[in-house]
This record gives C-alpha cells, structure tokens and sequence, in this order.
C-alpha cells in the first residue's frame, strides 16, 4: 500500500474507532466537545500495523535510538515501532515512562530497560497517542533527561492543535505530528 493509502485508512480507521463528538474532560482539564480515544486504534491489528508503520516511516531517517513516553498512551505505540523497526533492519529500542514509580520491587519510572541498560547518551523521540497541550509528553521529557538521555523530537499521533506546538516550541523541543485534529473535524 502506498504511504497515502496508508494514511487514508489509517485515518478512516481513527474516525471509526477513536474518534467521537459530545463534552468530555481532556486529561489537560480543558472541556471540549470532541475527543479521540486512541487506544481502540492502537489495539486494532490493522490500525496497530499502519500507527507502526506511518511513524516508523515519519522517524527513521532521525538516527534514532530509542522510541517511548509516558505510560499508557505510549506502550502500545513504541512496542509496535520497536518490533517493526526490527523487521526493517534499523532496530529502534522502546521504553516507557510510568506517571509514578512503582512503591515496590525496583521502583523504576523509566521501565524496558535491561539491567545495567541506559538512556545516556541516546537519541530518544517521545511519541504520545493524543496531544493536547504537550503537558503529559514534558513529563516523560523530564524523565528521560533525568536518565541522561537527548530529545531528538516529541511525535504524536493525533496534536489536537490546543497549545502542544507552543509548549514544545517554548522548551526548545521539536514537534511533529502523523495527524491534525482538524483533519478529523472536517466531516
């Protein structure tokens, strides 16, 4: 399939699964009268393959790592980027930043690393399914550079066009994104 193909029904997919209309809370605390739920997306076989393959056609040319962010948003997208950056012969690793360190066992906020595995020194994107204001991102930000680690770019899904370009402008980080929630919109 071609990468507008891919595009297409990727974004048919989102509208049929993700996407929805009426009043709901953002996780920023801004009420608005659409929304998109990733998750239905990122779990279908086919919206995982082509979330997968669009970022991993959008990112690899950025020497690149390791691929993750924050908890839960970001799991299912960097383990599908990582298998199939693998499969492409340019392996990028994932990991995820927990929201808060587990209170037991090795009370790790930046979780998949193997023992004696760091961040140092990495070349890191922080991908996000759905991007508000940019806020949930910085924290996975704060945390990787915490753990020595370089931000090459924060990659969203879905920017809701609510802020997030000018936060990440703000921090000197840079920004792109698979879709515009205008795009969604529209229809």
């Amino acid at each position: 399939m071609s990468k507008s193909a891919s595009r297409a029904r990727l974004a048919e997919i989102i509208r049929k699964r993700s996407f929805g209309r009426g009043e709901i809370t953002l996780a920023s605390g801004r009420k608005s009268d659409f929304y998109f739920n990733l998750k239905p997306t990122m779990l279908d076989p086919e919206g995982a393959a082509l979330l997968a393959e669009l970022t991993y056609e959008a990112l690899k040319d950025d020497n690149l790592d390791f691929v993750g962010g924050l908890e839960m948003g970001a799991v299912p997208l960097a383990g599908a980027i990582a298998q199939l950056s693998w499969l492409k012969g340019h392996p990028i690793a994932a990991f995820f930043v927990r929201k808060k360190p587990k209170e037991h066992g090795a009370r790790l906020a930046v979780e998949g690393l193997a023992k004696g595995e760091t961040l140092a020194g990495k070349r890191i994107v922080i991908v996000e399914d759905v991007t508000t204001t940019g806020g949930s991102a910085l924290k996975a930000v704060e945390a990787v550079r915490e753990a020595g680690g370089e931000i090459a770019l924060v990659f969203t899904m879905v920017d809701r066009e609510e802020g997030a370009t000018e936060t990440f402008a703000e921090a000197g980080l840079p920004f792109r994104a698979l879709y515009k929630a205008g795009e969604f919109l529209k229809g």
